[in-house]
């Protein structure tokens, strides 16, 4: 997929009309992508926030600069390959690609498994609590999440099935994925074996919009969906964080409110992963299971606290 000019993105039911919205910017001669530029605003700012709660909540700042360091580079990195893993028949007959991100191409959940992984043996080596450390670190991390979604709106990626509710997108179909344009005989092999996925996406081809004599396809924006579930799980969050009952308990409150949002968005989407030779989308099968085992670790907790206060009566 690539945006070879800058079109208009619209939301027809609300009246909306982006106009001349581009995928890239020329600085000095170079075309930086604007989902890099958001990503790297949506990490800087997640930092921030890190920062402020541990300043709010009498930690060392300074601990969470360290971790950002390590943790960002580590999770990008994470995200990558669990893209890549999961979508290799992009990649097989041009390796080289693995590493060209500037379109798009990071599983968050890769990145999220990465940032828990870094954040576990930083707070062994550091010999600090990981509980807290992740209590301070996912409002950091959902920040970023919520801003990095809208890469994903400037590459025309990530959205769902056709609609025409009241956030219907439009898209212009030369900025989408071949998926839109190409014979139905190539996507019907394409997505063998996925029926679900591939009823999706002729249902977006058989409801094309016309205007000025350009095609356009109407869709969920998932991106939008997404990042406004996961501003509202943030506020939550750092609304509750002062009345938390243990460490670790936001970092699971965390898990159990982002795993349930994606859990139902991911089901409009139509550019979900799979795991190998089946019709499971990766992303719902681990929302699912952050949900219950996020929840399950919530309610056992809770009754070890009970029982210990009533002992202690």
């Amino acid at each position: 997929m690539a945006i070879s000019a800058a079109t208009s993105i619209w939301f027809p039911n609300l009246g909306i009309e982006l106009k001349n919205v581009g995928s890239s910017v020329q600085v000095f001669g170079f075309e930086i992508a604007y989902y890099g530029i958001v990503i790297a605003c949506g990490m800087v700012i997640g930092y921030l926030v890190a920062e402020w709660q541990a300043k709010r909540t009498g930690q060392n700042k300074d601990l969470y600069l360290d971790l950002a360091l390590y943790g960002i580079l580590l999770s990008v990195i994470g995200a990558r390959i669990f893209y890549v893993v999961f979508n290799w028949d992009e990649f097989m007959d041009n390796p080289i690609q693995i590493f060209n991100i500037r379109n798009g191409g990071l599983a968050i959940y890769g990145g999220i498994i990465t940032a828990i992984l870094t954040g576990f043996v930083y707070a062994k080596i550091k010999k600090v609590s990981f509980g807290l450390l992740a209590d301070t670190g996912c409002l950091g991390l959902i920040t970023g999440q919520i801003i990095g979604r809208w890469g994903n709106f400037f590459n025309r990626e990530a959205f769902g099935k056709y609609t025409d509710n009241l956030f219907a997108m439009r898209l212009d179909i030369r900025d989408v994925s071949s998926d839109y344009t190409a014979s139905v005989s190539y996507v019907t092999e394409k997505y063998a074996g996925k029926p679900a996925a591939l009823k999706k996406i002729m249902e977006i081809r058989d409801n094309p919009v016309i205007m000025d004599g350009i095609t356009y396809i109407q869709v969920h924006p998932t991106f939008l969906y997404e990042s406004v579930w996961n501003l509202c799980v943030l506020l939550l969050l750092i609304i509750y964080s002062k009345h938390k009952k243990f460490n670790g308990e936001i970092f699971l409150l965390y898990l159990a409110g982002y795993g349930l949002g994606r859990l139902w968005i991911e089901g409009l989407r139509t550019d979900q992963l799979f795991l190998w030779n089946t019709s499971i989308a990766v992303s719902q099968l681990l929302s699912a299971f952050l949900v219950i085992f996020a929840g399950a670790v919530l309610i056992l907790k809770r009754i070890a606290i009970k029982k210990s206060l009533l002992k202690k009566k």
